[in-house]
């Protein structure tokens, strides 16, 4: 499975890929390619969006950023959340399928402990929606984690619908002012991304330690 999403990946960003390379310069050029293409070119797109969310090891930001730069901000921004959910549906109902075989492909086991938390904790759902759309967080590992819970489908699908909109808003927005050759707003786009990226993994991660100790004081209360 893993081989031939890569395969579709491959021929997807020979198809869409090609010419945003080609084009990065000349960005009126690209457009006309995307109006070309029509719709075409927007199923390519959510394609190669929807084999990344499943293809965990490949890094999405990259991808917000083109939907930006070929779509428009709006358009980008509808078309990579529409991929991105689909990728998130597709991902949740493979790990129910498949369980935690699938899960370790991508994941280690040291990095599935650290989410234990989110299996037993009353505020589950909605501490999951928080995380979710804290940007800088690793959302293809609650993506895959996801499954190997017992929440309900239509609340995942709130879940990784609304959580990913900050972070592909904020990338979109700084590829479409690439498109429109506004370099200082890109750049001011992105370094407020990095830097809202950069504080909520720090939080991530204060959350999955505070967590960590809870579960090993409460183990040694258990021993003692």
């Amino acid at each position: 499975m893993l081989v031939i999403a890569v395969m579709v990946l491959v021929i997807l960003s020979w198809i869409v890929g090609r010419p945003l390379v080609r084009f990065a310069k000349e960005p009126e050029r690209f457009r006309a390619w995307v109006d070309a293409k029509g719709v075409w070119a927007q199923l390519a797109y959510m394609g190669m969006v929807i084999v990344q969310v499943i293809v965990a090891l490949i890094p999405g930001e990259p991808f917000e950023i083109a939907a930006g730069y070929a779509f428009g901000a709006v358009e980008g921004s509808i078309l990579c959340l529409i991929a991105s959910t689909i990728g998130s549906m597709l991902v949740f109902w493979l790990v129910r399928r498949f369980g935690i075989r699938l899960v370790e492909l991508f994941f280690s086991r040291e990095k599935l402990q650290n989410l234990r938390f989110l299996r037993a904790s009353p505020r589950r759902d909605y501490l999951y929606l928080l995380i979710f759309m804290i940007p800088g967080t690793p959302k293809d590992l609650l993506c895959y984690f996801a499954g190997l819970t017992d929440i309900r489908f239509p609340v995942w699908l709130i879940i990784c619908s609304l959580g990913r909109i900050p972070a592909i808003v904020s990338s979109t927005i700084g590829g479409s002012a690439l498109s429109s050759k506004n370099y200082w707003h890109a750049v001011a786009v992105f370094a407020v991304t990095l830097a809202l990226s950069a504080l909520g993994l720090m939080v991530y991660n204060a959350i999955c330690k505070r967590h960590s100790k809870d579960r090993e004081a409460a183990k040694d209360e258990t021993e003692a």
